[in-house]
Protein backbone atom coordinates (compact mmCIF):
# COMPACT_ATOMS: atom_id res chain seq x y z
CA UNK A 1 0.00 0.00 0.00
CA UNK A 2 1.32 3.47 -0.84
CA UNK A 3 -0.05 6.41 1.94
CA UNK A 4 0.56 9.43 -0.58
CA UNK A 5 -2.99 10.61 -1.65
CA UNK A 6 -4.88 8.59 0.63
CA UNK A 7 -6.88 10.03 3.83
CA UNK A 8 -6.22 8.61 7.15
CA UNK A 9 -8.28 8.69 10.46
CA UNK A 10 -6.04 8.10 13.35
CA UNK A 11 -7.53 8.33 16.71
CA UNK A 12 -4.97 9.45 20.26
CA UNK A 13 -2.88 11.72 18.06
CA UNK A 14 -1.63 13.76 20.95
CA UNK A 15 0.93 12.27 21.80
CA UNK A 16 3.16 9.15 21.61
CA UNK A 17 2.70 6.96 18.93
CA UNK A 18 -0.89 8.46 17.31
CA UNK A 19 1.28 11.85 17.17
CA UNK A 20 4.18 9.99 15.27
CA UNK A 21 1.82 8.07 13.19
CA UNK A 22 0.42 11.80 11.97
CA UNK A 23 3.45 13.06 11.13
CA UNK A 24 5.12 10.30 9.19
CA UNK A 25 1.74 9.78 7.03
CA UNK A 26 1.74 13.13 6.14
CA UNK A 27 5.75 13.42 5.61
CA UNK A 28 4.36 10.63 2.61
CA UNK A 29 1.77 12.71 1.55
CA UNK A 30 -1.07 11.42 3.29
CA UNK A 31 -3.99 13.34 4.39
CA UNK A 32 -4.95 12.85 7.92
CA UNK A 33 -7.64 13.36 10.19
CA UNK A 34 -6.62 12.89 14.25
CA UNK A 35 -8.56 12.91 17.39
CA UNK A 36 -8.03 13.66 20.89
CA UNK A 37 -9.37 14.45 24.04
CA UNK A 38 -6.33 17.15 24.93
CA UNK A 39 -6.29 20.37 23.10
CA UNK A 40 -2.86 21.42 23.53
CA UNK A 41 -1.87 18.07 22.43
CA UNK A 42 -4.07 18.61 19.08
CA UNK A 43 -1.94 21.93 18.21
CA UNK A 44 1.14 20.46 18.78
CA UNK A 45 0.47 17.62 16.60
CA UNK A 46 -0.88 19.69 13.72
CA UNK A 47 2.51 22.23 13.97
CA UNK A 48 4.57 19.11 13.86
CA UNK A 49 3.10 18.03 11.04
CA UNK A 50 2.92 21.00 9.47
CA UNK A 51 6.71 21.16 9.07
CA UNK A 52 6.33 17.32 7.65
CA UNK A 53 3.88 18.43 4.89
CA UNK A 54 5.70 17.87 1.16
CA UNK A 55 2.96 20.53 0.22
CA UNK A 56 0.32 22.48 0.94
CA UNK A 57 -2.54 20.61 -0.60
CA UNK A 58 -2.11 17.79 2.09
CA UNK A 59 -4.57 18.19 4.46
CA UNK A 60 -4.49 17.57 8.27
CA UNK A 61 -7.30 18.35 10.17
CA UNK A 62 -7.08 17.83 14.51
CA UNK A 63 -10.33 17.32 16.13
CA UNK A 64 -11.55 16.77 19.89
CA UNK A 65 -13.58 13.70 20.73
CA UNK A 66 -13.30 11.00 23.69
CA UNK A 67 -13.09 7.41 21.60
CA UNK A 68 -15.71 5.80 24.15
CA UNK A 69 -18.99 7.75 24.01
CA UNK A 70 -20.18 7.21 20.18
CA UNK A 71 -21.80 10.49 19.61
CA UNK A 72 -18.54 12.25 19.55
CA UNK A 73 -16.81 9.86 17.26
CA UNK A 74 -19.59 10.20 15.04
CA UNK A 75 -19.69 13.65 15.23
CA UNK A 76 -16.29 13.10 14.15
CA UNK A 77 -16.87 11.19 11.14
CA UNK A 78 -18.99 14.43 9.97
CA UNK A 79 -16.05 16.55 10.40
CA UNK A 80 -13.95 14.59 8.47
CA UNK A 81 -16.38 14.25 5.48
CA UNK A 82 -17.12 17.48 5.93
CA UNK A 83 -13.21 19.16 6.47
CA UNK A 84 -11.78 17.01 3.98
CA UNK A 85 -14.79 17.22 1.76
CA UNK A 86 -15.31 13.36 1.21
CA UNK A 87 -17.27 10.78 1.39
CA UNK A 88 -14.68 7.77 1.83
CA UNK A 89 -11.00 7.21 4.19
CA UNK A 90 -8.64 4.58 3.39
CA UNK A 91 -6.84 4.35 6.66
CA UNK A 92 -8.52 3.61 10.02
CA UNK A 93 -5.63 3.98 13.04
CA UNK A 94 -7.73 2.83 16.78
CA UNK A 95 -4.84 3.92 18.86
CA UNK A 96 -5.93 5.65 21.60
CA UNK A 97 -5.43 4.45 24.77
CA UNK A 98 -5.24 4.95 28.78
CA UNK A 99 -3.95 2.82 31.60
CA UNK A 100 -5.65 2.83 34.87
CA UNK A 101 -7.91 0.70 37.06
CA UNK A 102 -5.24 -2.57 37.22
CA UNK A 103 -7.04 -4.17 39.84
CA UNK A 104 -10.82 -4.98 40.94
CA UNK A 105 -9.68 -4.82 44.74
CA UNK A 106 -7.61 -1.71 44.85
CA UNK A 107 -8.70 0.25 42.09
CA UNK A 108 -12.47 2.12 41.90
CA UNK A 109 -14.76 0.65 39.35
CA UNK A 110 -15.10 4.05 37.30
CA UNK A 111 -11.34 4.23 36.85
CA UNK A 112 -11.44 0.55 35.87
CA UNK A 113 -14.57 0.93 33.12
CA UNK A 114 -12.69 4.27 31.95
CA UNK A 115 -9.90 2.19 30.79
CA UNK A 116 -11.38 -0.37 29.52
CA UNK A 117 -14.16 1.76 27.24
CA UNK A 118 -11.51 3.78 25.85
CA UNK A 119 -9.34 0.96 24.91
CA UNK A 120 -11.55 -1.91 24.26
CA UNK A 121 -14.37 0.41 23.44
CA UNK A 122 -13.06 2.90 21.50
CA UNK A 123 -11.70 0.18 19.11
CA UNK A 124 -15.27 -1.22 18.83
CA UNK A 125 -16.64 1.86 18.08
CA UNK A 126 -13.75 3.52 15.98
CA UNK A 127 -14.76 0.27 13.42
CA UNK A 128 -18.60 0.62 13.75
CA UNK A 129 -18.41 4.55 12.76
CA UNK A 130 -15.58 4.92 10.33
CA UNK A 131 -16.52 1.85 8.19
CA UNK A 132 -19.12 3.04 6.15
CA UNK A 133 -16.44 5.67 4.51
CA UNK A 134 -14.12 2.40 4.30
CA UNK A 135 -16.84 0.90 2.61
CA UNK A 136 -16.89 3.42 -0.04
CA UNK A 137 -12.48 3.98 -0.92
CA UNK A 138 -11.65 1.23 -3.55
CA UNK A 139 -9.39 -0.13 -0.35
CA UNK A 140 -9.44 0.36 3.02
CA UNK A 141 -6.98 -0.60 5.75
CA UNK A 142 -7.76 -1.08 9.92
CA UNK A 143 -5.49 -0.84 11.84
CA UNK A 144 -6.32 -1.92 15.30
CA UNK A 145 -3.44 -1.06 18.74
CA UNK A 146 -3.40 -4.19 21.07
CA UNK A 147 -0.39 -4.35 23.09
CA UNK A 148 2.46 -7.18 24.44
CA UNK A 149 -0.86 -7.11 27.02
CA UNK A 150 -3.12 -8.31 24.39
CA UNK A 151 -1.16 -11.76 24.75
CA UNK A 152 0.68 -11.56 28.25
CA UNK A 153 -1.10 -10.37 31.40
CA UNK A 154 2.10 -9.24 33.47
CA UNK A 155 3.41 -7.11 31.49
CA UNK A 156 3.18 -4.48 33.89
CA UNK A 157 5.17 -6.39 36.35
CA UNK A 158 4.81 -8.76 38.60
CA UNK A 159 3.73 -6.05 41.10
CA UNK A 160 1.68 -4.52 39.49
CA UNK A 161 -2.27 -5.69 38.96
CA UNK A 162 -2.83 -4.33 35.45
CA UNK A 163 -6.42 -6.11 34.50
CA UNK A 164 -8.55 -2.93 32.62
CA UNK A 165 -6.43 -2.60 30.01
CA UNK A 166 -4.79 -6.62 29.86
CA UNK A 167 -8.62 -7.15 29.70
CA UNK A 168 -9.42 -4.73 26.97
CA UNK A 169 -5.78 -5.07 24.71
CA UNK A 170 -6.92 -9.32 24.60
CA UNK A 171 -10.44 -7.87 23.23
CA UNK A 172 -8.83 -6.04 20.27
CA UNK A 173 -6.83 -8.55 19.76
CA UNK A 174 -9.36 -11.38 19.15
CA UNK A 175 -11.53 -8.56 17.38
CA UNK A 176 -9.28 -7.75 14.81
CA UNK A 177 -8.50 -11.22 13.93
CA UNK A 178 -12.27 -12.44 13.80
CA UNK A 179 -12.48 -9.00 11.55
CA UNK A 180 -9.67 -10.95 8.99
CA UNK A 181 -12.60 -13.38 8.06
CA UNK A 182 -15.73 -11.11 8.23
CA UNK A 183 -13.79 -8.37 5.74
CA UNK A 184 -13.10 -11.13 3.81
CA UNK A 185 -16.55 -12.52 3.42
CA UNK A 186 -18.41 -9.14 3.30
CA UNK A 187 -15.89 -6.30 1.96
CA UNK A 188 -12.75 -7.71 0.75
CA UNK A 189 -11.15 -4.69 -0.31
CA UNK A 190 -10.73 -3.33 3.50
CA UNK A 191 -8.04 -5.37 5.20
CA UNK A 192 -7.01 -5.03 8.91
CA UNK A 193 -3.94 -5.81 11.31
CA UNK A 194 -3.51 -5.85 14.90
CA UNK A 195 -0.56 -4.13 16.62
CA UNK A 196 1.13 -5.49 19.55
CA UNK A 197 3.79 -2.52 20.89
CA UNK A 198 6.13 -3.53 23.43
CA UNK A 199 7.45 -1.10 26.02
CA UNK A 200 7.56 2.29 24.03
CA UNK A 201 8.68 5.47 25.73
CA UNK A 202 5.06 7.71 25.30
CA UNK A 203 3.31 10.08 27.46
CA UNK A 204 0.89 7.50 28.43
CA UNK A 205 1.40 7.53 32.19
CA UNK A 206 0.87 11.16 32.54
CA UNK A 207 -1.79 11.48 30.14
CA UNK A 208 -3.59 8.39 31.85
CA UNK A 209 -3.52 10.29 35.27
CA UNK A 210 -5.02 13.62 33.70
CA UNK A 211 -7.74 11.18 31.47
CA UNK A 212 -8.79 9.51 35.07
CA UNK A 213 -8.43 12.25 37.58
CA UNK A 214 -7.98 15.42 35.78
CA UNK A 215 -4.71 16.08 37.06
CA UNK A 216 -1.44 14.24 36.79
CA UNK A 217 -1.54 12.66 40.14
CA UNK A 218 -0.79 9.11 41.04
CA UNK A 219 -3.47 6.60 40.39
CA UNK A 220 -5.23 4.30 42.70
CA UNK A 221 -3.09 1.00 41.09
CA UNK A 222 0.05 3.07 41.41
CA UNK A 223 -0.43 3.71 44.48
CA UNK A 224 -0.77 0.13 45.25
CA UNK A 225 2.34 -0.92 43.44
CA UNK A 226 4.51 1.69 45.14
CA UNK A 227 3.34 0.20 48.63
CA UNK A 228 3.63 -3.23 48.01
CA UNK A 229 7.29 -2.52 46.21
CA UNK A 230 7.68 -1.12 50.06
CA UNK A 231 8.15 2.90 48.56
CA UNK A 232 6.64 4.79 51.82
CA UNK A 233 4.69 7.76 49.67
CA UNK A 234 2.29 8.74 52.96
CA UNK A 235 5.07 10.56 54.40
CA UNK A 236 5.51 12.78 51.35
CA UNK A 237 3.89 16.34 51.06
CA UNK A 238 1.53 17.31 48.85
CA UNK A 239 4.65 18.83 46.77
CA UNK A 240 6.83 15.77 47.33
CA UNK A 241 4.20 13.53 45.69
CA UNK A 242 3.82 15.75 42.89
CA UNK A 243 7.33 15.94 41.93
CA UNK A 244 7.97 12.30 42.84
CA UNK A 245 4.68 11.56 40.17
CA UNK A 246 6.49 13.48 37.43
CA UNK A 247 9.76 11.89 37.74
CA UNK A 248 8.38 8.33 37.69
CA UNK A 249 6.21 9.60 34.52
CA UNK A 250 9.17 10.70 32.74
CA UNK A 251 11.20 7.75 34.09
CA UNK A 252 8.48 5.54 31.86
CA UNK A 253 9.54 7.41 28.93
CA UNK A 254 13.32 7.28 29.42
CA UNK A 255 13.86 3.61 30.10
CA UNK A 256 12.11 2.55 27.15
CA UNK A 257 14.04 0.34 24.57
CA UNK A 258 11.59 1.69 21.91
CA UNK A 259 10.59 5.84 21.29
CA UNK A 260 7.14 6.31 19.63
CA UNK A 261 8.89 7.81 16.45
CA UNK A 262 10.29 4.02 16.13
CA UNK A 263 6.88 2.26 16.71
CA UNK A 264 5.19 4.41 14.13
CA UNK A 265 7.30 3.66 11.75
CA UNK A 266 7.24 -0.13 12.51
CA UNK A 267 3.56 -0.12 12.48
CA UNK A 268 3.52 1.59 8.59
CA UNK A 269 5.94 -0.53 7.55
CA UNK A 270 3.76 -3.44 8.58
CA UNK A 271 0.59 -1.70 7.14
CA UNK A 272 2.81 -1.11 4.08
CA UNK A 273 3.54 -5.10 3.87
CA UNK A 274 -0.39 -5.63 4.52
CA UNK A 275 0.30 -7.78 7.54
CA UNK A 276 -2.11 -8.75 10.02
CA UNK A 277 0.01 -9.15 12.95
CA UNK A 278 2.44 -5.78 13.96
CA UNK A 279 4.96 -6.27 16.42
CA UNK A 280 6.15 -2.89 17.65
CA UNK A 281 9.70 -3.73 19.47
CA UNK A 282 11.96 -6.34 19.34
CA UNK A 283 10.70 -6.80 22.97
CA UNK A 284 7.03 -7.71 21.73
CA UNK A 285 8.15 -10.24 19.31
CA UNK A 286 10.66 -11.98 21.77
CA UNK A 287 7.95 -12.19 24.26
CA UNK A 288 5.51 -13.86 22.14
CA UNK A 289 8.24 -16.29 21.17
CA UNK A 290 8.93 -17.17 24.81
CA UNK A 291 5.36 -17.42 25.66
CA UNK A 292 4.62 -19.78 22.61
CA UNK A 293 7.98 -21.81 23.88
CA UNK A 294 6.46 -22.23 27.52
CA UNK A 295 3.10 -21.10 28.18
CA UNK A 296 2.66 -22.80 31.69
CA UNK A 297 5.49 -20.91 32.92
CA UNK A 298 4.42 -17.49 31.53
CA UNK A 299 2.99 -16.10 34.65
CA UNK A 300 6.25 -16.88 36.93
CA UNK A 301 8.66 -14.99 38.65
CA UNK A 302 10.97 -16.59 36.52
CA UNK A 303 9.82 -16.18 33.47
CA UNK A 304 9.30 -12.24 34.02
CA UNK A 305 13.18 -11.97 35.46
CA UNK A 306 13.84 -13.97 32.08
CA UNK A 307 11.60 -11.72 30.01
CA UNK A 308 13.69 -8.54 31.62
CA UNK A 309 16.83 -9.95 31.28
CA UNK A 310 16.37 -10.67 27.37
CA UNK A 311 14.55 -7.59 26.27
CA UNK A 312 16.18 -5.05 28.26
CA UNK A 313 13.40 -3.87 30.14
CA UNK A 314 14.25 -2.02 33.51
CA UNK A 315 11.87 -3.28 36.29
CA UNK A 316 10.50 -0.52 38.54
Amino acid sequence: MKFAGKTAVITGGGAGIGRELVRQLVAEGCNVATCDVFPEGMAETKRLSQLERPHEAVRITTHIADVSVEDQLKRFRQEVAEQHDTDHIHLLFNNAGVSGGGSLFTSGREDWERTFNICWGGVYLGVRTFLPLLMKAEEGHIINTSSVAGFWGTSAGRNASHTAYVTAKHAVKGFTEALINDLRLNAPHIKCSVVMPGYIGTEIVRNSRKVQSGADRLMDDEVARLRTAGVQIDNMSPDELRIFSAERAQKFVDDAPNTAEQAAKMILEGVRARKWRIFAGADAQKIDELIRRDPESAYTADFYKKVAEEVGWVVW
